[in-house]
């Protein structure tokens, strides 16, 4: 500081005086004295400092190359001849985006505006990525996806502009769906299930789910099938990706300091885990012991998973019938108090934060349900997330000092949490960070209400339902993650899961309790691991 403080000044304070310490001019060399101006003796030391750098570089580079080779040969060999294929049709993706982009060049010439942005900046421009993504196929659009959804690790453009990867995947038909069946449960179809529904449920990229009903039993169940060829897709679309950012990393040794290749591999363990159903099982019947050891198997419940009929691909579950916690007219006519039912679904989602090996990270309306017997439905454990007790240490911080308004306490956690080199001002972060989070109450809330009426009776029903704006859900968390970095932070993705989590149960809270602070209401439950239960408990 007192240096900073001399320089500003103008004057070096007494200990550093530059009279104190002689200024060399000359070198001896056997009886000869060499002179050098001083000029000339700086610059010959930043050479000597540059090629000092440069030669311990290329010293890394040549100790690192045999490792590069090394997993890029692995890497090709575990690919195999799938490779190629997805090589072919990625060009053919890269050149009809291209072309696109070249006709909206071709246009924009021919304006006075000049080229917008995203045009000068070609297939690397938000739009232009994300066509070529969606052209791409499954394992891009998860990639997508996994984009939208990471805003601690992505511009904020690419963020906003990936959210359309959420929208519906077009259905595989139902011959390659039954094909899959016969190929992982190695016996005819119908004995297995009386009846499978031809049209599909829903539709994602990597998976496609039906009714049926079971053989015997007479029980009502779904069936998630992995649509075919995703995985060979997927593993030839990840290794290559890997293969880019070890090389870009070996070329770059600074996006080292990024960890490209962490984050690389992060996706790739992400999206691997989500194609093998056996996990997503397993990721179910932990959920289940969960909520059985902890008594809550009257308040909620995850779909019981028949293993019989399950494989890798194939994952057959309990069919649970309700509506979701946006559809406010078919709730009121479940329960009588909806708030009550939301208090369970936040309780019992806090809880699984430490007493579950994993929490379930996608609680979009989708997936969260209230059933026609009142309890709430957890469904699709294909994403989860698992927290560090140090993160959640600091998240609990986080979540109390918004309840309380405490930003120079939030500002202290989020530094806690974050991976910095640098000292924060942590006065001057809470600041920006109570402008952010006073624009909060000022979000838009748009609930929609229709009426219809009845063909028989002058009885009208209202409807209302919840709009939940994934664009402005994310700004607002970007805003978050823009100052943070701003200060020299970067978030565990876990952060940002948890976040996502919390943006969707406000959404819920505005509509069916708009009276209830999520984080200061004493039904409510956010607490530490004080009680000494173990995670482990109910793995």
């Amino acid at each position: 500081m007192a240096v900073r403080a001399a320089a500003v000044s103008g004057r070096l304070p007494p200990l550093l005086h530059h009279s104190q310490f002689p200024v060399v001019t000359g070198l001896c060399v056997g009886s000869r004295k060499l002179n050098f101006p001083p000029k000339r003796l700086r610059l010959f030391a930043r050479y000597s400092q540059a090629q000092d750098r440069f030669s311990s570089r290329l010293q890394d580079s040549i100790e690192n190359l045999p490792k590069l080779v090394e997993d890029i040969v692995q890497t090709s060999i575990n690919t195999g001849p799938r490779g190629a294929l997805r090589a072919a049709q990625g060009i053919q993706a890269v050149i009809r985006v291209g072309g696109e982009w070249l006709a909206d060049v071709s246009q924009s010439t021919n304006s006075s505006a000049g080229l917008p942005t995203q045009i000068q900046l070609g297939l690397l421009s938000p739009l232009y990525l994300r066509r070529l993504f969606e052209s791409m196929g499954a394992t891009y659009i998860k990639l997508g996806q996994f984009i939208a959804s990471a805003p601690t690790l992505f511009p904020p453009e690419y963020v906003q502009e990936f959210q359309s990867c959420f929208d519906r995947a077009p259905a595989v038909p139902f011959e390659d769906i039954q094909r899959v069946l016969r190929e992982e449960l190695g016996r005819p179809i119908d004995s297995v299930y009386e009846y499978v529904d031809p049209t599909p449920i829903a539709s994602a990229s990597i998976a496609q789910v039906h009714g049926a009903k079971l053989r015997g039993s007479q029980e009502d169940v779904v069936i998630k099938v992995l649509k075919p060829g995703i995985e060979d897709i997927l593993v030839a679309d990840l290794n290559f990706v890997y293969i880019v950012a070890r090389i870009l990393e070996f070329l770059n040794p600074e996006l080292g300091r990024a960890s490209l290749v962490g984050i690389v591999k992060d996706i790739r363990e992400s999206m691997l885990e989500e194609v093998d159903f056996n996990k997503e099982a397993a990721n179910i019947e932990a959920f289940r012991r969960y909520l059985e050891a902890m008594g809550l198997t009257r308040q909620a419940t995850a779909p019981k998973v028949y293993h019989q009929c399950s494989t890798r691909r194939v994952l057959t579950m309990q069919r649970l019938y309700g509506v979701p916690l946006t559809d406010l007219d078919s709730i009121s006519s479940l329960v009588s108090s909806p708030e009550t039912s939301l208090v369970t679904a936040l309780n019992v989602w806090f809880g699984s934060l430490l007493a579950c090996e994993t929490f379930h990270a996608d609680v979009h309306a989708g997936n969260l349900w209230l059933l026609r017997d009142g309890r709430i439905g957890f469904l699709d454990f294909g994403i989860v997330g698992r927290i560090s007790p140090k993160t959640w240490a600091a998240m609990e911080v986080f979540l109390e000092s918004i309840a309380t308004e405490e930003y120079e306490s939030m500002a202290s956690a989020l530094i806690e949490m974050g991976a910095t080199n640098k000292d924060v001002d942590f006065r001057a972060f809470a600041r920006d960070l109570e402008k952010i989070f006073s624009s909060i109450q000022d979000l838009d809330t748009e609930i929609i209400v229709a009426t219809t009426r009845g063909p028989s009776t002058n009885t009208t029903a209202v409807a209302a339902n919840v709009v939940v704006d994934e664009r402005q859900m994310n700004a607002l968390f970007l805003d978050v993650v823009r100052v943070s970095e701003s200060y020299g932070l970067r978030f565990p993705r876990e952060f940002a899961l948890l976040m996502k989590q919390l943006l969707y149960f406000d959404r819920y809270t505005r509509l069916l309790a708009p009276n209830l602070n999520m984080l200061q209401d004493q039904r409510i439950t956010i607490v530490s691991n004080r009680g000494g239960r173990n995670r482990d408990t109910f793995k």
